[in-house]
């Protein structure tokens, strides 16, 4: 029995009958997407979770574990923090159109909106603009807060109408908008201009002398940029600037910018889709340099999953986004917090 100071735990019948209905609500979510991905013609694929790497981002962090093989021999493996590098193995072996409710891991996030472990709902369409998988992410949102009938999410004392026609906004537009920052300016060949940027931000955040481009760019963006979107309606940012394109192709005619975007209720981020990179030599030279400053900054760096690159050069042109389905769940089952629509919180935490 806990404390009269502590918490009953998760499991105790007095809090999960306050979480139960949140819960149904996640099994009826589930179930209307299923359904949508069915009517258009989606395979719903089940990927490993043990990997070679487990993504390729500088602030991305996962857990590690090690296999003794029949030998007695060795292998470290990660949890995979996404399913998408063998997402794209399968694309590349030709499958065409995929989902999957993938169980995905993150080292050193915690908080109302994060977990460390949470499920990640991925799709793809191969041959397909990713204009087709921004619109997916606005239906797949409305199939949710159909499927529990809630007119509107809300979280923090903002609001979303979820069925209202979605805002479109560069993200240089938003820059203008909301810091007075004239991103693209700062941009030059496709590389950021720390200088500028840092002139340009440093009335609006606290820069410092270690701060990369990057680092201003994401200041700007949490602090001025992200509170503001999504509100009444949702935001589909789009267009990110090539810094941070990630697994992003930049857009041909302006290679400035990515065909990268994220989808926004509440201020809360959604969904983060590309435009996929087909390009196997200029994605290893981002992972590198991407594994490179994660050395510099946290000591450690991930290997590069050479099986992934490789079919990075057999894939079709296509596009996919991750959508983290805990966090929608919470928008449309009217939970305040995420662990409150998981059905096994995190252990020793809740």
């Amino acid at each position: 029995m806990a404390g009269h100071d502590q918490p009953s735990p998760w499991w105790s019948p007095v809090r999960h009958v306050d979480r139960r209905p949140f819960l149904l609500a996640r099994r009826e979510i589930a179930r209307a997407v299923r359904a949508w991905f069915d009517e258009q013609g989606f395979a719903e694929v089940e990927t490993g979770i043990l990997q070679v790497s487990p993504g390729n981002e500088t602030h991305l962090h996962a857990p590690r574990t090690e296999l003794v093989r029949a030998d007695r021999s060795r292998a470290v493996r990660y949890l995979r923090t996404s399913p998408e590098f063998a997402c794209k193995k399968l694309l590349a072996a030709g499958e065409r159109r995929i989902f999957e409710f993938a169980r995905v891991f993150r080292d050193r996030e915690r908080g109302d909106l994060h977990l460390p472990e949470f499920t990640m709902l991925e799709w793809y369409r191969a041959n397909a603009g990713y204009d087709a998988i921004m619109a997916d992410t606005i239906v797949v949102i409305a199939h949710a807060a159909q499927a529990t009938g809630i007119g509107n999410f809300s979280f923090r004392g903002k609001s979303c109408d979820p069925f209202a026609e979605p805002e479109l906004l560069t993200v240089a537009s938003a820059f203008d908008r909301c810091a007075g920052i004239d991103l693209l300016a700062t941009i030059d060949g496709g590389q950021g201009d720390r200088a500028a940027l840092a002139a340009a931000a440093k009335d609006r955040v606290r820069v410092t002398e270690d701060d990369t481009w990057s680092d201003i760019f994401s200041k700007v963006l949490v602090e001025h940029v992200e509170p503001r979107l999504g509100q009444g309606r949702l935001t589909v940012l789009f267009e990110y600037p090539a810094p941070e394109a990630a697994l992003a192709r930049t857009k041909p005619s302006d290679p400035r910018v990515a065909e990268r975007f994220e989808v926004y209720a509440c201020g809360v981020e959604l969904a983060n889709g590309f435009g996929e990179l087909t390009d196997a030599a200029e994605q290893r030279h981002r992972f590198t340099a991407a594994m490179d400053e994660k050395q510099r900054r946290y000591g450690e760096r991930y290997p590069l999953d050479d099986e992934f690159l490789d079919a990075v050069a057999h894939m079709p042109e296509a596009s996919g986004v991750a959508l983290g389905f805990d966090r929608l769940v919470m928008l449309a089952s009217g939970a305040l917090r995420i662990d409150q629509v998981v059905w096994t919180p995190p252990a020793g935490e809740a």
